[in-house]
């Protein structure tokens, strides 16, 4: 997309989604019938067992946007398996944001995988412990992408900032739109405890739970944004940025569950940490 575009849509980005329903916004794109979408729309349910797994997407691309959705993670001995929640463009230069949930066994914590792609590369994965168990009830996990930065946030409360530092001559997705996907699936040869932990299929089928899909974001169709021009107030996760208190809850978080951050791995970056760790 040429600049010049990119800043008329930045312009006119509005909110064009609110609370949805999965039978509206979504569609199961595989599994055979493991996917099932409940309740006149309003519950969504994965499930995995030893012959497949399944996934879903979100009918609309958007380009910039706050994305909510609340999940129930699989329970009990989940140890090997995934369940992803993410933003991806299309085509083999895609831009990628991350939420991963890796299974555990019963009693240990679940391991909350993030990772940013540009232009097909990532190499950016910070990793979270949880401050509840995201088994009981459904959680809030949002993914707020503006041109100035992405936020991570669980119940409201940021765990990761990705900033725009193009400046600096780090790639930041903002040109190519993307999908919603979910999906839970077996990847035991390294999910929990680098793949020492397998997939105990006398638990199966597993199963992931989602309810309250929401996408305060632009609809990108046929080359070119559905949003027209409106006030401020309608569309102010477009410059939204963390304020004194999330700043504080950032850092909470960082200090308390992150388990993993490839800006501290000196052992994988033997040439130098990458310029993001160090603008």
């Amino acid at each position: 997309m040429k600049s010049s575009l990119l800043v008329s849509v930045v312009i006119s980005l509005v909110i064009v989604a609110s609370a949805a329903k999965f039978n509206q916004d979504i569609d199961v794109t595989w599994g055979d019938g493991r996917g099932k979408i409940l309740e006149n729309g309003n519950l969504l349910t994965l499930n995995l067992d030893k012959f497949s797994g399944s996934g879903f997407q979100s009918k609309n691309q958007y380009i910039f946007g706050k994305i909510d959705m609340n999940i129930k993670l699989v329970p009990g001995n989940s140890a090997g398996t995934v369940t992803t929640y993410y933003l991806r463009s299309e085509g083999s230069t895609w831009d990628e944001i991350d939420f991963e949930f890796l299974g555990n066994l019963s009693g240990d914590p679940y391991i909350v995988h993030t990772n940013v792609y540009t232009q097909g590369k990532g190499d950016k994965e910070q990793q979270f412990y949880l401050w509840f168990d995201p088994t009981k009830d459904f959680h809030t996990y949002s993914l707020l992408w503006n041109p100035q930065r992405i936020i991570f946030s669980v119940d409201g409360t940021p765990i990761r900032e990705f900033k725009n530092l193009e400046s600096k001559g780090v790639a930041f997705p903002k040109s190519q739109p993307m999908r919603v996907y979910s999906s839970l699936w077996n990847a035991d040869d390294w999910a929990t405890r680098g793949g020492l932990v397998k997939t105990d299929w006398s638990q199966a089928p597993f199963t992931a739970s989602y309810r309250t899909f929401k996408a305060a974001a632009c609809v990108w169709s046929s080359g070119k944004s559905s949003c027209s021009s409106t006030s401020p107030s309608q569309n102010s996760w477009l410059s939204q940025e963390l304020d004194i208190t999330s700043q504080q809850r950032l850092k909470w978080v960082q200090k308390n569950y992150m388990i993993y951050n490839y800006c501290t791995d000196t052992k994988r970056f033997p040439m130098g940490l990458p310029k993001e760790c160090t603008a």
